[in-house]
Order: C-alpha cells, then sequence, then structure tokens
C-alpha cells in the first residue's frame, strides 16, 4: 500500500469510527486538517480519539500511548499517516 491509499484508508476510518458519514464524505478531508480543536471541521473529542485509536491498532498493529502522543499523533491525517509509517 503506498500513501496516498493508506492516507484514503485513514480518511475513510476517521469517518467511520467518529460516526461523521452523515455529515462528511471522507473525500472532503484534507491531509493537513486539524482534526481536534473548535477550528475543526471534524471537532474530534476524546471518545473519538480513543475509538480511532482502538481502530488503527486492530487494522495497521501500531499502538498510541498516552494522551500528548495521541493529540500529537491524531492532529491530522498526515501525522496519522507518518506515525504508521515510522512504525513499520
Amino acid at each position: 500500500m503506498d500513501q496516498s491509499e493508506l492516507k484514503q484508508h485513514i480518511k475513510q476510518l476517521i469517518i467511520q469510527e467518529c460516526d461523521k458519514e452523515d455529515e462528511f464524505d471522507w473525500r472532503e478531508l484534507e491531509d493537513a486538517e486539524q482534526l481536534f480543536g473548535g477550528d475543526s471541521r471534524i471537532q474530534m473529542d476524546s471518545l473519538d480519539a480513543l475509538q480511532l485509536s482502538l481502530a488503527l491498532q486492530q487494522r495497521y498493529g501500531v499502538r498510541i500511548e498516552g494522551a500528548r502522543d495521541g493529540r500529537r499523533v491524531l492532529a491530522s491525517v498526515n501525522s496519522i499517516v507518518e506515525f504508521i509509517l515510522q512504525a513499520r
């Protein structure tokens, strides 16, 4: 799987795990778009982060340790992809 395919899968996973299917199409997500905070269109919360972290662990075998790493890794599609690629 190349990096663009991985980004596509991550975008689909974010929309699915955060229950945003009715609000967003995965193609609308930008690679560098912030996923947390008031300026974020997705506005992930801590429950979304937990669900996404578990899904990433199941699908890609990566573990996100602690809230600080979670915020850094789950900041954007780019940061998630970078984390997965570094962990491989």
